[in-house]
């Protein structure tokens, strides 16, 4: 049976590190690490997330700014909360949580945050960086960062020599994800929707990294007996032996059988989930070093 990559695990030691680094920031300058978090709508998924990050910059000792915004709000007032923030120098993290209400042009929104400040990863100049190799002087979006991390704690820093398969090429994770992994001298294969026969490729990886968002697509012949599988989807699927008209989390990949033949794999819920908000906890760290114009500390 594999080794199940354990991401709370991993995630608490991240967490103590931002911790610590955000203690000696404030004992250097006076300053706190600034998140804010900007909400608008009900959706109850969103405000369960933007609780969580509030929880946990409050646990790395930030200054934990939460804005909750009605779904009335137009596209005028969410941008002019943003540049608000832009200018405000206690503020070092901004991230408006995803998705917006359906009447809002959500990349306006996210571009117009500074890349500098830009937390999740997402601005065009921070996504710029990763595509032309530079990881230093950006900010890395988080879900990739988390996953690449957790890659990482397998395989070590170097991945010469192996074959890397990203299945799924979204600007959120994919493509970043594929550029993470060549960065580190993997030879990655982008897969998607349109590959032909994608069960052949996914069985050459060394490194499977699943991504689509549909329920245990990826079953055991898919996996290459020794492989390290990443499985980065959360889906709700029924769950009669729980009772009736209850549900599940299930990641991408069929756990229990991809199980027997992967090296390593990691579980859902309980996997890369936590990785993506200590990994938003120390980008933010990160922004607010780099705007005292001190050393940046590594994760």
């Amino acid at each position: 049976m594999a080794f199940v990559i354990d991401g709370k695990e991993a995630a608490a030691s991240v967490i103590s590190a931002v911790t610590e680094a955000s203690v000696s920031l404030e004992g250097k300058t006076g300053i706190k690490p600034g998140l804010a978090v900007v909400i608008v709508g009900e959706d109850p998924a969103s405000h369960a997330y933007v609780n969580s990050k509030g929880k946990m910059a409050k646990q790395c000792g930030f200054n934990s700014i939460q804005h909750t915004l009605p779904e009335e709000t137009t596209q005028e007032e969410l941008q002019a909360l943003v540049d608000t923030l832009n200018a405000d120098p206690a503020v070092h993290g901004i991230l408006v949580q995803l998705p917006l209400p359906k009447h809002f042009d959500s990349d306006a929104i996210i571009q117009s945050i500074l890349p500098e400040k830009d937390v999740d990863g997402l601005n065009i100049a921070n996504a710029g960086k990763i595509a032309t190799g530079d990881l230093d002087t950006g900010l890395i979006s988080c879900t990739p960062a988390g996953s690449m991390l957790l890659v990482k704690r397998v395989h070590g820093e170097d991945l010469s020599g192996l074959n890397a398969v990203v299945i799924g090429r979204s600007n959120l994770f994919g493509k970043p994800m594929g550029l993470l992994l060549l960065a580190a001298n993997a030879t990655v294969t982008m897969a998607h929707s349109r590959t032909r026969d994608l069960a052949s490729v996914c069985r050459n990886a060394d490194i499977l990294v699943a991504a689509v968002g549909r329920a245990e697509m990826v079953k055991r012949d898919w996996v290459k007996p020794g492989a390290t599988v990443i499985d980065v989807g959360i889906n709700r699927v029924p769950a009669p032996e729980k009772g009736e008209g209850k549900t599940k989390l299930v990641g991408d990949v069929a756990f229990a059988e991809a199980s027997e033949v992967a090296a390593s794999i990691t579980p859902v819920p309980g996997g890369v989930g936590p990785m993506t908000i200590a990994m938003l906890m120390a980008n933010t760290v990160i922004a607010a070093h780099r705007a005292c114009s001190l050393p940046v500390p590594k994760f």
